[in-house]
């Protein structure tokens, strides 16, 4: 070494300032203390912020609209409530990927939940950074939306239509992709026969083909309110979705996708075992699909066996026949005190990743 930088020791300074430099210009994404991540799906139950976006083709959301605009509290409570449950996931740190849906299109609803999120989480975990939305065209004026700490590819950021709600996400950790598809599908009060329901499981079952035959371990997690079982035919038959592991894993031509609650579903489902109650019965609406990839072991990422869980929280119906399902935070026509309102008619969902 030369003589100037044996008895100058800035040069020791100058190369520890450049690995600095280096490091920032390439950020490492935030790693949990075990290795993996939790993934999270939630339907908010009709989450409008707290402006007038003066929505007029649908009747229910332009009382949504105008009901948070001009009641402040009300929104806020409803911030309060979903923080309060979320935050304490994951041991305090939050879900590190968070799916949501009913989240007023055109809105900052997400983002305050974003930022209150941030202020309740444990103080020495990395933020929530990205927020991966895109608006409807038609429909009622609700969305799904996916919230992450963690890289993102945020230019693919995609609708797989423009009037469906399936909204495509790509989260980058070391090198590993993992695609979500956040997604919401029709409602048995508006599509009775249930075709709507089949065209949003070809659509998604189109999309996963298409990726498939570009890369067969394609690690894709598609989630969402199917508004069917996970017995009903839009989920077996058009999305070609089974609790049938091995021939899952086999990853046969044409593929399946792992429904990873439909084996719980069939043992469990008399027992109301589910995600969201009608008149006394258990439904189990919310799900969490992976591609072959995501189970034997070939894919970037993987699903972790036996990690999926339907989370349970305080916000639920006290007391009578119902006891212990969710309480909904309601409507302006509930006559009920701020303080006594739920949260949102269905449970979060929530399950184990580890990139592979």
């Amino acid at each position: 070494m030369s003589p100037i930088f044996r008895s100058c020791p800035c040069w020791r300074f100058g190369l520890a300032m450049l690995l600095v430099v280096a490091a920032g210009c390439n950020p490492r994404p935030p790693a949990s203390a075990t290795g993996d991540y939790l993934f999270c799906f939630w339907n908010t139950e009709n989450f409008f912020d707290n402006k007038v976006n003066g929505w007029r083709n649908n009747e229910a959301d332009k009382d949504f609209d105008r009901w948070f605009a001009d009641n402040q509290a009300l929104f806020e409570q409803k911030v309060k409530n979903l923080t309060e449950v979320l935050a304490a996931l994951n041991d305090g740190k939050g879900p590190d990927i968070l799916a949501l849906a009913e989240v007023e299109s055109n809105s900052t609803a997400a983002e305050t939940l974003k930022e209150s999120l941030n202020r309740a989480i444990k103080p020495d975990t990395q933020p929530y950074r990205h927020l991966l939305m895109k608006n409807l065209h038609g429909g009622r004026n609700i969305v799904t939306a996916i919230l992450t700490r963690l890289p993102v590819i945020a230019d693919r950021t995609q609708l797989i239509d423009s009037r469906h709600r399936i909204l495509e996400g790509h989260i980058e950790v070391n090198g590993r992709e993992l695609i979500v598809l956040a997604t919401h599908w029709t409602s048995r009060v508006s599509d009775k026969a249930g075709e709507g329901r089949d065209k949003y499981a070809d659509l998604i079952y189109g999309r996963f083909r298409a990726m498939h035959k570009a890369n067969p371990d394609v690690s894709l997690l598609i989630c969402g309110d199917f508004n069917d079982n996970p017995d009903d035919p839009s989920v077996t038959k058009h999305l070609h979705a089974t609790g049938d592991l091995e021939r899952v894993k086999a990853n046969s031509d044409p593929p399946l996708l792992y429904d990873i609650f439909a084996n719980q579903w069939a043992e469990k489902k008399s027992a109301g075992f589910g995600t969201h109650f009608y008149r006394g019965k258990a439904f189990l609406f919310d799900h969490l699909v992976v591609s072959p990839g995501m189970v034997n072991g070939r894919g970037d990422w993987i699903y972790l066996a036996d990690t999926a869980e339907i989370v349970k929280h305080r916000f639920v119906v006290p007391t009578g026949r119902n006891k212990g399902h969710p309480l909904a935070f309601g409507t302006e026509k509930d006559k009920v005190p701020l303080a006594e309102r739920g949260v949102s008619d269905h449970l979060p969902v929530t399950a184990r990743l580890r990139v592979h």
